[in-house]
C-alpha cells in the first residue's frame, strides 16, 4: 500500500462505541519557524503577519536576473511548518521554515521564493536526531516504477476490476486472485508492537545518512561549507494556485466569547494541517450550530479558501456543504474528491448531446470502408472478471513461414471525441478517470466507457491497431498501424489466461470459459494465448536486458460487502504471467507510437519522459547501502535493477528485505511527465529512465487519459487518417502540464481512498496481527514495513513501554536499542536492538493520536 500521509484520522473515525475522547485542537498557527518573525498584537491598526507579494514584473526581472527561484511548494504532512520547493541544480531541496515564510502558499502551488542570507540557512544536524531536512512523498514515485494498480470501474460491492496500466508494471487487483502474504512464524525475541493506523508512517523519513566529516561543535552556518548546510527562502509569489484550497474539517465556536467576532463567525479547521484555520460565517453553518455546537463535533464540512490577508493568521472560508459523519465512507469520500478538485458532477446535457442519439449505434458504412476489418481474425480481450470498459484487445496468427502476426488493438475513442466539441472540452479539463477502492469516477460518459468504445466480446467496434510481424523470439520484422474494425471472441479474465498459460496441454472445456464466437474454437485461443506468452516472455527479458528498471511494491487490495460496500478483507495482490503478457504488449505499442508521431510531428508530438533520480537523494542512498554493506549498483536503471534482484538470499524473508529496500529505492525517483516535443530542445530530456528507452507515449488507454486520445489523433494525422492537430506546440504543453497535475490529483485520491478504506476495515476488524521488517532507524522512533498488509508505519519510542532506549551507530549502521518495562509474568527487564530488517510484530489498532503505538495492546515476546 502506498506509503503516503494518511487521509483517515482517529478523530475522523472517531472512538470506540460508548467511549468519549477529547478531540485534538488543529494545529496552532504560531510555529517554531514563525515565532521570530511574528508580529505582537497591538492596538489599532494591526500590522501585517505576511509580506506583501512581489509584482509580476519584478518577479519576472529576479528570475531572469537569477536572484528568485520558482518551484512547485511541498509541505511536509507531518510537520505542517516546513515546506519545500526544489532546487534548480537538483541538488537539496530550498527550505522554506514557517508558514510567515511560506507566505499563504499552500501544497501544490507553484511559487517563486527569494534565498535568505546565508546566516540563516539551516545547519545539516548528523543523522538519527528525527530532523529530517527533507521530505518525499509517494506520490512523487511515478507509476513507471511501481507497478501501481489502478483499478477500473468495477460492479457494486466489488473493488477489484483494474486494468493493465502500461509501463505501470502491473495492475490487476480481482480479489479471486489475491493471496494474503501473511507469515506464520514469530520472530523469538521480539516485542509485540502495537500501531496506529491514523497517519502513515514514511512521510518525512530520510534515510540514515553517514555524518563521518560533520563539525558537531559548529552551529554558525556562516563558519559551515555549504555541504552541511540546506538554503532555507521565503515566498515572495505565488505564481499558480494549484491546490484547491478546498478541504474537509470541523466547525467550532471562537475561544473569545466577547470579541466582535464571536457573534459574527466559527472557526474551520481542515483535517489536513497543511491548510489554514478558516474564519467563516455563522450564517452558513447549520441553524442550530450556535446553540448546539456539540452536535456538530464529529461533523465533515467542506471549506474552501477565499481569501488570506496580509494581516491575519487566519484565512477567510465559504463553507460548501455538510458532508456527514467523520469516519463514514461516502462523506470521506466525497471530501477526498472536492479536496483535489476531481470534478464528480454529472455530464451536462451539452456533452450527451455529442453522443450518438439513435441506439443501438451501428457503424456506418463509409466508416466501415475507410478501415482494415479484422472482424474475422481471433481477437480477444484479457481484463480482471469485473472490467466495464475494455479498451485494449490482443491477436497472435502463426504465419506459414513459422513467424507471427501480433496485433494491439485499441479502442478508437478519439472518432466519438470530436476536437473543439463540448464532449472534448469536458474530457480535457477532467485529463483522467479517477479510481477510488468502491467505484470510478470516468472521464467519459459511460455509453462510451462501457457501450460505445468498449471491447465488447461479439460486437462490432473500432479500433486503432498496431501490428508487427515478428520471430518467435519476438524480433519485430515489420510493423502497421491504421484504423480498424474489430469483433472480439471472447472477454477471458486474466485467471482464465493464466488457467490457460499454466495448463498448456489442458483441453478446456465450454463451461469453463465466458462465452465465446462460434468462428473461433477454444483451442485455437488456447494457443494464441500461449504463443502470446512466450513472446512476452523474449519481449520482457530483452527489455531488462537493454537496461530497463522495475521496482515492485506489495499493492492491498480489498473485497467489499456487496450491501453495505464496506471492506470485508485485504489482501496482498498477485502479479502473475497473464499480467505481464499483456503488459509487454502495451509497452511495445506505446513505444511504436511515439516513434511514429514523433517522426511525423517533431514539434508537436505529445510523448512521455522520465527524468532520472534526484541527484542528492540518490547519493544519500548510495551511502546508506554503502553503511548496511549492500552492494548495489546505481550506475544505470539496468544496473540498479539487476542489483535489486540478486542482492538477497534464497531465506523465507529474502523477499521482505527485497521489499524494503525496493521502498527505500523509489524515494529518490521522480514523476514521468508528458510533454510536448517542441518544447524541449535537447532530445537527450525525452528519455524514459524507468523503461531505458529514447521516446515513449501513452496511447492504450483512451477511455480513461485523455492524453492517449491526443496521441491518437496525432496517429491519425501521421497516417493521413484524420485532420492535423488543431492545436499549437504551447497549447499541447499547457494540455500536457494539465494532464500531469491530475494524474498527480488522481494517483493521491487513489492513495488516499485506500487509506481510508484500510482505517476503516482496522476498526472493524482490528486489531490486525503481522509480522513487519525495519526499514529506517532514527533517534526516537523506527520505520516498519508490515508484511501481511504492505503499509508502512513509523513507530516512536516514547509510546512504546520502555524504561529506556539509545540510538547509536555500530560502525555506520545505525541501531536502537530498546529496554522494555517488566511485566507481571517476565519480572526481568528485556532489551531488544532493532536495526535494518530486523523483523518485529505489531499490531495495528485505530488508536487516538497521529501514528501511536498503543501500549495496552502490547504483549512480551520471548528474547533470544
Amino acid at each position: 500500500m502506498n506509503n503516503s500521509d494518511c487521509r483517515i484520522n482517529p478523530k475522523k473515525l472517531g472512538p470506540p462505541r460508548g467511549i468519549k475522547t477529547k478531540r485534538e485542537p488543529h494545529a496552532a498557527a504560531s510555529t517554531p519557524g514563525d515565532r521570530k518573525n511574528r508580529s505582537k498584537p497591538m492596538r489599532g491598526r494591526k500590522k501585517n503577519v505576511f509580506e506583501a507579494y512581489m509584482s509580476r514584473e519584478d518577479v519576472a526581472a529576479g528570475l531572469k536576473r537569477g536572484e528568485l527561484i520558482q518551484g512547485a511548494l511541498r509541505i511536509n504532512p507531518k510537520k505542517y511548518h516546513e515546506a519545500f520547493i526544489p532546487s534548480p541544480d537538483g541538488i537539496r531541496d530550498i527550505f522554506i521554515d514557517g508558514m510567515v515564510a511560506r507566505n499563504r502558499a499552500l501544497n501544490g502551488d507553484i511559487v517563486v521564493v527569494k534565498l535568505l542570507p546565508k546566516e540563516q540557512w539551516k545547519v545539516i544536524k548528523p543523522d538519527g536526531n528525527d530532523k529530517e531536512t527533507e521530505v518525499t512523498h509517494e506520490s512523487d514515485v511515478p507509476e513507471e516504477l511501481l507497478g501501481t494498480c489502478l483499478p477500473r470501474d468495477s460492479v457494486k460491492g466489488d473493488a477489484d476490476s483494474p486494468d493493465v496500466i502500461i509501463e505501470a508494471q502491473f495492475d490487476d487487483n480481482d480479489a479471486e486472485n489475491g493471496q494474503e502474504s501473511s507469515q506464520n512464524g514469530l520472530a523469538d525475541g521480539i516485542k509485540k508492537l502495537a500501531v496506529d493506523t491514523s497517519e502513515k508512517g514514511r512521510s518525512d523519513h530520510s534515510s540514515p545518512l553517514s555524518v563521518d566529516q560533520f563539525p558537531p561543535a559548529v552551529n554558525d552556518p556562516k563558519l559551515l561549507p555549504e555541504k552541511f548546510l540546506q538554503r532555507t527562502a521565503k515566498v515572495v509569489c505565488i505564481l499558480e494556485k494549484k491546490h484547491s484550497r478546498a478541504a474537509t474539517g470541523f466547525i467550532k465556536l471562537l475561544a473569545d466569547k466577547n470579541s466582535e467576532l464571536f457573534r459574527k463567525c466559527a472557526m474551520f479547521s481542515p483535517v489536513d494541517h497543511r491548510v489554514p484555520r478558516a474564519y467563516v460565517s455563522l450564517a452558513e453553518c447549520p441553524p442550530d450550530f450556535m446553540i448546539q455546537p456539540e452536535n456538530y463535533s464529529s461533523t465533515l464540512f467542506i471549506c474552501r479558501i477565499v481569501d488570506w490577508r496580509e494581516d491575519s493568521n487566519f484565512a477567510f472560508g465559504q463553507m460548501a456543504k455538510s458532508l456527514g459523519q467523520a469516519g463514514e465512507i461516502e462523506p470521506e469520500t466525497e471530501g477526498i474528491l472536492m479536496e483535489y478538485g476531481v470534478d464528480f458532477s454529472d455530464f451536462s446535457q451539452d456533452v450527451l448531446e455529442c453522443l450518438p442519439q439513435s441506439l443501438p449505434w451501428t457503424i456506418p458504412p463509409a466508416e466501415l470502408a475507410n478501415r482494415r476489418d479484422l472482424r474475422k481474425e481471433c481477437i480477444f480481450t484479457i481484463d480482471p472478471s469485473t472490467a466495464r470498459d475494455l479498451d485494449d484487445a490482443l491477436s497472435c496468427k502463426e504465419l506459414p513461414d513459422g513467424n507471427f502476426e501480433v496485433g494491439v488493438h485499441i479502442a478508437d475513442v478519439s472518432y466519438f471525441v470530436v476536437e473543439g466539441t463540448a464532449l472534448d472540452h469536458v474530457a480535457s479539463g477532467r485529463a483522467t478517470s479517477v479510481y477510488l477502492v468502491q467505484k470510478v469516477i470516468p472521464m467519459l460518459p459511460r455509453l462510451l466507457c462501457e457501450e460505445l468504445c468498449s471491447l465488447n466480446p461479439m460486437k462490432d467496434r473500432l479500433t486503432f491497431s498496431v501490428m508487427w510481424r515478428m520471430t518467435p523470439e519476438g524480433k519485430i520484422l515489420d510493423e502497421w498501424f491504421g484504423r480498424t474494425v474489430i469483433c472480439s471472441c471472447v472477454q477471458l479474465s486474466y485467471d482464465h489466461a493464466q488457467s490457460m498459460i499454466e495448463n498448456p496441454r489442458k483441453v478446456f472445456e465450454t463451461e469453463e470459459l465466458p462465452p465465446i464466437s462460434p468462428q473461433h474454437p477454444i483451442d485455437e485461443i488456447h494457443q494464441a494465448v500461449l504463443n502470446l506468452h512466450r513472446i512476452a516472455t523474449h519481449l520482457r527479458k530483452q527489455r531488462f536486458v537493454d537496461g530497463a528498471l522495475r521496482l515492485d511494491q506489495l499493492k492491498l487490495s480489498f473485497t467489499l460487502d456487496k450491501e453495505s460496500g464496506m471492506p470485508q478483507g485485504c489482501y496482498i495482490y498477485q502479479y502473475r504471467d497473464s499480467n505481464k503478457l499483456v503488459e509487454e504488449f502495451m509497452l511495445l505499442a506505446n513505444m511504436a507510437v511515439a516513434h511514429q508521431i514523433y517522426r511525423s510531428f517533431p514539434q508537436l508530438a505529445l510523448l512521455r519522459r522520465h527524468p532520472p533520480p534526484q541527484t542528492k537523494m540518490l547519493n544519500d542512498l548510495v551511502e546508506f547501502c554503502d553503511q548496511m554493506g549492500l552492494v548495489i549498483d546505481f550506475s544505470s536503471a539496468g544496473a540498479l535493477h539487476k542489483s535489486l534482484n540478486e542482492v538477497f538470499g534464497a531465506d523465507s524473508y529474502a523477499e521482505a528485505r527485497k521489499e524494503v529496500l525496493t521502498s527505500m529505492f523509489s524515494r529518490p525517483m521522480q514523476m514521468a511527465l508528458y510533454f510536448c516535443a517542441g518544447t524541449l530542445a535537447d532530445e537527450s530530456l525525452f528519455h524514459h529512465y524507468a523503461l531505458n528507452v529514447p521516446l515513449y507515449t501513452h496511447f492504450t488507454s483512451p477511455i480513461r487519459r485523455f492524453a492517449d486520445i491526443l496521441v491518437h489523433r496525432l496517429l491519425s494525422a501521421s497516417l493521413g487518417a484524420g485532420r492535423p492537430l488543431g492545436r499549437r506546440k504551447e497549447a499541447i504543453q499547457k494540455q500536457a502540464e494539465h494532464c500531469n497535475d491530475r494524474k498527480m490529483a488522481s494517483k493521491r485520491v487513489q492513495e488516499l481512498s485506500a487509506d481510508l478504506f484500510f482505517a476503516v476495515f482496522v476498526r472493524e476488524c482490528g486489531p490486525l496481527e503481522s509480522e513487519a521488517m525495519v526499514m529506517g532507524i532514527l533517534s526516537e522512533a523506527f520505520d516498519v514495513l508490515v508484511l501481511r498488509f504492505g503499509v508502512q508505519k513509523r513507530i516512536y519510542c516514547n509510546a512504546l513501554p520502555l524504561t529506556g532506549f539509545r540510538f547509536q551507530k555500530v560502525g555506520k549502521k545505525p541501531e536502537l536499542t530498546l529496554t522494555w518495562e517488566p511485566e507481571s509474568q517476565e519480572p526481568e527487564v528485556t532489551s531488544q536492538t532493532i536495526t535494518i530488517f530486523t523483523l518485529v510484530e505489531v499490531a495495528l489498532t485505530p488508536d487516538s493520536g497521529p501514528l501511536r503505538c498503543s501500549p495496552r495492546t502490547l504483549r512480551p515476546g520471548r528474547q533470544g
